[in-house]
């Protein structure tokens, strides 16, 4: 007979209230797509007004920095669910599979340029979007998968096990025969 287990202080279909609810892979990269895009627009129009007082290749490496740091906060708070803010370990590790992407989509242009000397821009566009589509995927998958997967927990807390009752010891009556 296998134990039983139960959880007396909740019922098996209500979340725990401590522990944050962790959205589903959909729903996740939803998230991921609206806040990575939603900065990611911002920050297109962030560079020009910042490149006003400084060189243009600084100002977008001082966007590109603080939009990466935004965007793995939101990530981290609520896109993955996990809860708690990121540390310095997961910004890191966001900011690899960010320059990942970054180096996926130089590699997919470079290669067009080396297939066609000279591609239309409409052919240009196509293959740095496919490649940022693509790139934005296995973001996403690496993301969730390695850089904010401890941070999750079980949607049910765990459970003690219930351990029988001892048996009451049942004496002979006074007068019985054998």
């Amino acid at each position: 007979m296998e134990p039983q287990t139960v959880d007396r202080t909740q019922s098996a279909s209500s979340p725990s209230l401590s522990s944050p609810v962790t959205p589903g892979p959909l729903a996740s990269f939803v998230r991921f797509v609206v806040c990575g895009g939603g900065i990611g627009v911002l920050s297109s129009f962030a560079v020009p007004l910042v490149a006003m007082t400084m060189p243009w290749a600084v100002a977008n490496a001082v966007i590109t920095v603080a939009s990466t740091l935004l965007c793995t906060e939101l990530h981290a708070l609520f896109t993955f669910g996990t809860g708690r803010r990121p540390g310095w370990r997961r910004h890191l590790q966001s900011s690899g599979s960010a320059a990942a992407a970054y180096a996926v989509t130089c590699a997919a242009m470079f290669l067009l340029h080396v297939i066609q000397s000279a591609p239309g821009m409409l052919t240009e566009q196509a293959v740095y979007l496919t490649a940022s589509g693509l790139a934005g995927i296995g973001r996403f998958l690496v993301l969730r998968l390695f850089v904010f997967a401890s941070g999750r927990k079980s949607p049910l807390p765990p459970r003690r096990p219930v351990l029988p009752l001892p048996r009451p010891v049942l004496t002979q009556a006074a007068g019985a025969t054998c």
